[in-house]
């Protein structure tokens, strides 16, 4: 049973990875209506591992940010396989505080192996950066959410993952490090990757279990490439509502429920039944 659970794990990292799943450009395609991308960081360049701009989500103007991989070798080049750079997070900061200021909600679109770790982007503020996201979102006074579609690895994922609602289609991953990353530093073995991605509870059913996710959007078996636009639709069914819910609260209690949900994240209780952090 347990080898079984080892590869039922490595098959989701396997089909979040997939390259022909839909990307946020796709996934933009078939549900923002009349999309005007917007560029640059205001600092230092345009970072196309990451898309951002607005558009309507049905009858609601929204801001949508999301990492953006490619189809080939040359495509991954341009957009670097989904890493953004330090530029990248400041541009999807950027998006989120005019949204804010013109009363839009966020959508994020996370897919991505982790932050690009080069020494450009070290330099240019890369940890500073994501860290700065994760505050300005906190207190971010308009509606967040963020959908993971297919890798969500790392401080990579967690730069746009900071939301009033964050959900995960059914054949992704979410974690603070690759299976071979994690085999690689536990047992020097990176064939061992099985092993971790059962460890790491990196799966949508695993997260949604401990609450650190709000729901899973079912894809089909075969996985979220068999049908964009469908897979598209069925996302758009989750979001309207969600949005339409967040967009009915006065701002102080969306953050009030914000502040709430990140506290309750990590409290376990010990046997006395006292719940401990």
């Amino acid at each position: 049973m347990q080898e079984e659970k080892q590869t039922q794990a490595m098959d989701i990292v396997r089909l979040a990875r997939d390259t022909k799943r839909p990307t946020t450009l796709d996934y933009i395609k078939f549900m923002i209506r009349d999309f005007l991308e917007l560029h640059g960081d205001r600092r230092y360049s345009n970072d196309l591992a990451i898309v951002a701009g607005v558009g309507f989500l049905d009858d609601i103007p929204v801001t949508i940010i999301g990492h953006q991989k490619g189809r080939n070798v040359k495509e991954n080049v341009k957009r670097n396989f989904g890493m953004a750079h330090p530029e990248g997070y400041r541009k999807a900061l950027r998006l989120m505080e005019e949204a804010e200021r013109f009363g839009r909600p966020v959508i994020n679109l996370i897919d991505t192996p982790g932050a690009y770790p080069g020494i450009g982007a070290e330099e240019r503020g890369q940890a500073e950066a994501i860290a700065y996201n994760l505050y300005k979102m906190s207190t971010l006074r308009t509606p967040i959410i963020s959908l993971i579609t297919g890798e969500g690895g790392s401080g990579g994922a967690l730069a746009l993952g900071t939301a009033d609602r964050v959900y995960m289609l059914s054949n992704t991953i979410y974690s603070v490090i690759s299976p071979e990353g994690c085999a690689s530093i536990l047992w020097r073995d990176s064939t061992k990757a099985n092993e971790a991605a059962e460890a790491l509870k990196l799966t949508a059913g695993d997260l949604y279990e401990f609450e650190i996710i709000d729901g899973i959007i079912e894809e089909p078996a075969e996985g979220a490439h068999k049908d964009y636009e469908a897979m598209a639709k069925k996302i758009k069914s989750v979001l309207v509502p969600a949005l339409k819910e967040l967009l009915a609260l006065d701002v102080e209690t969306l953050l009030e429920r914000r502040y709430d949900k990140y506290r309750r994240m990590g409290v376990y209780s010990e046997g006395d039944g006292v719940p401990s952090q």
